[in-house]
């Protein structure tokens, strides 16, 4: 039984998840509640688990592991803007911004599917040249575009989006505390999880349809889908639309979160980690389930919310970023060298 597990699961997910164990166990002795520590995983696991589920039409439609992400993070940011100028708060405000930003997401999704198709076979290559590149470009957009809500422009010149812009008075936690409940110092964001439940059940849904089936089996062989009528490009094109939109929908769900928008610099780092922890998770370049978001996601997050609360207190000094730096990347630089042997 227990060889059967360690062969399923594989040696690296068994210690990275004996590891974050061992952190939890630690925790107590060491000072640090397992209830706040649980709570911040969980927060944590939130917040970024609909972007990583939206590494998987890309994978499933191979396509590769999406570094484009940056794109429908901008649509995201974008819809989330437009809301905040709109003046649109609570519930409703949240929904503007999804609304807002689907939209942009499908076009630059289908943009962006468009290239791909166009340099087969070099997709994780264009795609972060695409994600860095679009960083780059909003890093200008942001200063020109017209926004005049003085929640967001710079207050001395007017014009330009600020770095960070809170939507504490907008639709903060809009999520995270529908249903919430705390138990002690033990919170959990319920709202924050059924919605997350919601998106993986329409991927679920989605790829149990016939353009699904028909996207699995190019991403497995696409001589072979070809051969039986599939338009291999359309499907590749669906895939990167629907895994830029819910890069969108995640970075909102992330920034209701988090109480904040961070834009300029903030989607670039956004990708590697999204990436890396779908590959902890157990996915590999041409195949990706909702199994391995939800493993890699809680142990991803686990062990970067855990590592260094511990040490902290066993070092009795706050290194809380160095330690957060180095073991985040980490994991990236793991799950990036597992994912080169894959694909070897």
């Amino acid at each position: 039984m227990l060889k059967k597990f360690i062969a399923t699961a594989g040696w690296p997910r068994v210690i990275i998840g004996l590891f974050l164990l061992a952190l939890f166990v630690t925790a107590p002795f060491v000072g640090v509640r397992i209830s706040t520590s649980l709570s911040d995983t969980l927060v944590r696991f939130g917040m970024n688990g609909v972007m990583v589920l939206a590494m998987i039409p890309m994978v499933q439609a191979g396509c590769g592991l999406n570094f484009g992400l940056p794109l429908g993070v901008i649509a995201g940011l974008l819809g989330a803007t437009m809301s905040i100028e709109f003046g649109v708060r609570g519930a409703l405000g949240f929904a503007t911004a999804i609304g807002l930003s689907i939209p942009i997401a499908a076009i630059l999704g289908y943009g962006y599917g468009q290239l791909l198709n166009r340099v087969k076979g070099d997709e994780m290559m264009i795609a972060t040249y695409v994600g860095f590149s679009s960083v780059a470009f909003m890093c200008m957009a942001w200063l020109l575009l017209p926004y005049k809500n003085p929640t967001m422009v710079w207050g001395y010149q007017g014009t330009g989006l600020r770095t960070t812009i809170s939507v504490d008075n907008y639709w903060s936690h809009i999520l995270s505390d529908f249903l919430s409940f705390k138990i002690g110092t033990f919170y959990f964001p319920t709202g924050m999880f059924l919605f997350f439940a919601a998106m993986c059940f329409l991927i679920w849904l989605f790829m149990k349809t016939k353009t699904g089936t028909a996207m699995t089996a190019v991403g497995s062989n696409p001589e072979f889908a070809r051969a039986g009528g599939v338009n291999v490009d359309r499907m590749r094109v669906i895939s990167v639309v629907l895994s830029t939109i819910f890069g969108a929908i995640g970075i909102l769900v992330y920034e209701q979160s988090f109480g904040f928008i961070q834009l300029y610099m903030g989607p670039f780092y956004m990708a590697l980690p999204t990436v890396a922890a779908i590959l902890l998770g157990g996915a590999s370049v041409n195949r990706a389930t909702i199994f391995n978001v939800v493993v890699g996601t809680f142990l991803f997050q686990g062990i970067l919310t855990m590592t260094p609360s511990v040490i902290n207190s066993v070092l009795k000094t706050d290194m809380s970023e160095v330690i957060r730096i180095i073991v985040s990347n980490g994991m990236i630089l793991y799950a990036l060298t597992r994912k080169a042997q894959v694909k070897r």
